[in-house]
């Protein structure tokens, strides 16, 4: 058989070459995101256990959801979390990126400053912030001193969610403000100076050039947002408890997975069904701000 040709060989060196330089990558996400999302569809299915192999039961797992008190309120703390936190990430660093985004001197301290806790450890954060809250903490002390009382920021059910909420906030508000400088820094200067021309002042100036100039990075923080918001783990976690709070009343959606599919008798099954229900969900809020902004768009 006769050798392939030299166009022949580089043809097919072409056509390799790309998946090689691909194929580390793709092994990775194969085994650490294709795989375990895929395993926890079929396990989805089944009764397993953490040290049972279990066995197909077809919907069960689904149809048990739909009888789970604690199915229902880990759904209606998450939805809540949604509403109360993405409309705060939304606006306020944008605002905060309206603060730093000139260039005077000393800014650089100012934007670090408020970039600081994205990379703090969401643990220290926590254990801080319950710190600050505890009924002997410093917040409560304050509200003593002045005549206040203390509040019950940790055991009220819908305070403590408040809590949580707060500090989601606060640890987020650095991370989108340098997405919205990014988006800032795209604005054009002499759209605001034919504005000022026009007569407009600062607010009308922020309505309508700077939202209208950076919409389409409000609708990617928002559903970036909105996704991270309905996966609350570690806030509520560490403010309320693992038992998520008074009589539970505080558990979401994740830590219910969390809980129900962790130990030696975790229900492996009914956690995946679980996991499987808060992937639909994610991935219907992202389908609904993407067809939101297309809405406005048209």
């Amino acid at each position: 058989m006769a050798a392939p040709t030299a166009p022949a060989r580089t043809r097919r060196q072409l056509a390799t070459t790309p998946w090689l330089f691909a194929a580390p990558g793709l092994l990775v996400t194969g085994a650490f995101v294709l795989y375990p999302f895929v395993s926890t569809v079929v396990n989805s299915f089944t009764d397993r256990r953490t040290l049972l192999p279990g066995r197909f039961v077809g919907l069960a797992n689904y149809r048990e959801l739909l009888h789970d008190d604690m199915f229902w309120t880990g759904l209606r703390n998450s939805t809540l979390y949604i509403a109360g936190v993405v409309p705060a990430l939304v606006i306020l660093p944008l605002l905060l990126a309206l603060l730093v985004h000139r260039n005077i001197p000393g800014i650089t301290f100012f934007r670090s400053a408020f970039y600081t806790p994205v990379v703090a450890s969401i643990v220290v954060v926590g254990l801080i912030w319950v710190w600050l809250l505890d009924e002997r903490g410093l917040v409560n002390s304050l509200l003593q001193a002045v005549g206040v009382g203390r509040v019950g920021f940790l055991s009220d059910q819908w305070l403590l969610l408040l809590s949580a909420m707060a500090v989601t906030v606060w640890k987020g508000l650095g991370y989108y403000m340098v997405i919205y400088l990014a988006a800032l820094a795209n604005v054009p200067r002499e759209l605001h100076e034919a504005a000022a021309v026009d007569g407009a002042g600062p607010v009308r100036r922020f309505l309508t050039v700077t939202v209208p100039a950076v919409r389409s990075t409000m609708v990617l923080v928002a559903a970036l947002s909105s996704v991270a918001a309905f996966k609350v783990f570690s806030e509520v976690y560490l403010m309320a408890g693992p038992s998520g709070g008074p009589a539970g009343e505080d558990t979401t959606l994740v830590m219910l997975v969390q809980r129900t599919g962790t130990g030696l008798t975790g229900r492996v099954g009914y956690a995946s069904a679980l996991s499987v229900v808060v992937f639909a969900v994610t991935v219907a809020l992202m389908l609904l701000v993407l067809r939101a902004d297309r809405g406005e768009e048209s």
